[in-house]
């Protein structure tokens, strides 16, 4: 079992040397993510942080306030 494993190994050593070496005669040619990844990030987190700040600060919610003694019940009606 152990040749047969290390044969094992020696073909995916071999098939990492052949794509390592064929990659590296390639020019390298920058992405979509590569040119606009970070850009698009920040626009997202930009568009986040805008739409979230609008709702909490807009919303009319009182936040952390306790409402005891703010409410009082209504009248009964029969």
């Amino acid at each position: 079992m152990f040749p047969v494993a290390r044969a094992a190994l020696n073909l995916t050593a071999r098939g990492i040397q052949r794509s390592a070496v064929r990659q590296a005669h390639r020019k390298y040619e920058p992405n979509f993510h590569d040119k606009y990844g970070n850009l698009v990030l920040l626009g997202g987190a930009t568009v986040f942080t805008a739409v979230w700040t609008y709702v909490l600060t807009q919303s009319g919610i009182e936040w952390g306030l306790s409402p005891v003694g703010r409410i009082t019940p209504k009248e009964w009606r029969e």
